[in-house]
Order: C-alpha cells, then sequence, then structure tokens
C-alpha cells in the first residue's frame, strides 16, 4: 500500500513539473524579450573561422538579440577564413543589422570580413584598407648550397614541388603563381565592391595593397562614420529599433589553452609553411 502511494505521489509530482514547465515556455513566448546587442570579437591574425562563424549564428537564432556588433581588431591572415566569415556576415546581414567596429587595426581580410556589414564605424587613427593579396615564399637553397645540403625530389607532376623552399622560382611557376593571385585579388575586389555596394573601378583603383587612417577611410567610401565601440553600440541600437538602453552581451572568454590551441599553433605553423594569405602591412 505505501508503495502504491509512494508511486502515485512520484507521478502527481513530475506531472506537475510538466505543467509549471509548459505554462513557462508558454508565458516566455507571450512575455517580451529584453532587446540586446550582441558583440563579437575579431582579434589577432584571422586563421581559422569556425569559432566566429558559429557566434554570428548563434546571435542570428537568438530573438532577444536585435543587432550584432562586429568588433574588429585584426591585421588579416589567411584567405579562406576570412572568405567564409564574410560571406556568414553578409548572410546575418539580411536578416539582422550587423554594426563594424574598427579597433586598432582592421585592414586586409579584417576589412575583407567587414564590408558586407550594414554600416562600418571606425576610429580616426585605425589602419584600414589594404585590400590586397600576397604569396611569401623563402627561398633557403644558398644557405643549403653553402652548407652541402641537397634535397632530392620525387613528384607526380611537372609543378607538384611548386614554390618549394629549397630552390628559386622559375619564370613559368612565377606565371602560374601570379595567375593565382590576380584571381585571389579580383575575388577581394568583388567582394568589397558588393559588399560596400561601390563600383568594381572605384575599388580596382585603391586595391593596390595601400592602407588608410580612419578618416582617410571615410573620404573614400570604405567605413561610413568615425566612433568608438561604445558608439557603434549605439547606432546598432538605433538601427535596430531599440528603444531605451540596449543590454549589451558577448561570449565568454575562451580559455587561454584553446586560444593556443586554435591560433599560436597554427601561426607557427603559417610562419614555416608558404601559404596564401591576405597580408597586412605592419605600422610600428
Amino acid at each position: 500500500m505505501k508503495v502504491k502511494k509512494t508511486c502515485i505521489f512520484i507521478t502527481l509530482f513530475f506531472l506537475i513539473l510538466i505543467g509549471i514547465s509548459a505554462l513557462f515556455t508558454l508565458l516566455q513566448g507571450e512575455m517580451p524579450l529584453k532587446e540586446k546587442v550582441a558583440i563579437v570579437n575579431v582579434e589577432g591574425p584571422i586563421l581559422q573561422s569556425k569559432n566566429i562563424v558559429d557566434e554570428i549564428k548563434s546571435y542570428i537564432k537568438d530573438r532577444s538579440v536585435k543587432a550584432i556588433v562586429l568588433r574588429i581588431d585584426s591585421p588579416g591572415g589567411g584567405v579562406v577564413p576570412s572568405q567564409e566569415i564574410y560571406e556568414e556576415v553578409r548572410k546575418a546581414a539580411v536578416q539582422k543589422k550587423i554594426v563594424v567596429s574598427m579597433g586598432s587595426v582592421a585592414a586586409s581580410g579584417g576589412y575583407y570580413i567587414a564590408s558586407p556589414a550594414s554600416r562600418i564605424i571606425a576610429n580616426p587613427g585605425t589602419i584600414t584598407g589594404s585590400i590586397g593579396v600576397i604569396m611569401e615564399v623563402p627561398n633557403i637553397k644558398g644557405l643549403m648550397d653553402k652548407i652541402g645540403v641537397k634535397t632530392e625530389v620525387i613528384k607526380s607532376g611537372r609543378y607538384k614541388d611548386i614554390a618549394s623552399v629549397f630552390r628559386g622560382i622559375g619564370s613559368e611557376e612565377r606565371e602560374i603563381l601570379q595567375g593565382v593571385m590576380d584571381e585571389v585579388h579580383w575575388q577581394f575586389i568583388k567582394a568589397v565592391s558588393e559588399g560596400r555596394r561601390m563600383p568594381v573601378e572605384d575599388i580596382r583603383k585603391i586595391a593596390d595593397g595601400r592602407i588608410f587612417s580612419g578618416s582617410q577611410a571615410l573620404k573614400i567610401g570604405l567605413v561610413d562614420e568615425l566612433g568608438s565601440l561604445e558608439d557603434a553600440v549605439k547606432v546598432a541600437a538605433k538601427m535596430a529599433g531599440i528603444k531605451g538602453e540596449p543590454e549589451v552581451v558577448k561570449k565568454k572568454e575562451r580559455s587561454p589553452i584553446l586560444d593556443l590551441l586554435d591560433g599560436k599553433i597554427q601561426e607557427s605553423i603559417s610562419k614555416v609553411i608558404p601559404k596564401t594569405e591576405l597580408k597586412y602591412m605592419y605600422i610600428p
């Protein structure tokens, strides 16, 4: 008898919990959620895209987030990660207002990912632009000859060891690599043209790798206005129709160990292995 009463009690208890949960869900759907502006930080070299893309996607799905501020403090990075983030920002801007806030530097790949945003805000002294592509290939042939070390290459095709660090680049190889660079450069120009809704020829005139201050970029149309991160949040809130002070949210800081695994190791490898990248000019 006691066992039966206990079972009935447990069943009723769980039914009550289910009822409360259902009621809470219903009320939550009816209650207005506090309107938020989310900040997504892009800092340092752009070596991978997954974390940024996932973060943007999560805010797009969040109904309480009405606008996103993309805070960029990056000198650039790899072509493909930049293109993947660009594409996500482009898609996100169709659903919600995306405002870019440029920090100390937002150049090359850093500008690439900014270009499709709803609005771009830079500080007067921000270093931006650097619309160009570069491939750097170390040549240690002279050193190898000096110390008497040679490499033996077995390959399946004539150009399989193109851009090898153990020898120079021949004229035919240079022509092939230049063709790749020109194509990727064109992709960059086209992306900025579409993102900023500016004529391709206007972008091409300034797409020679040169950099600009935030003030200079404003004059040529690469940014929309000058201001700080705080200004960007206010602009995003206003564009999204948020009344009053918005709640600002951002992702919790990741573990330094994860950052090391995701970024530092890749950065170290990238210094050894030649790759095509959206290169930036360092300003001391």
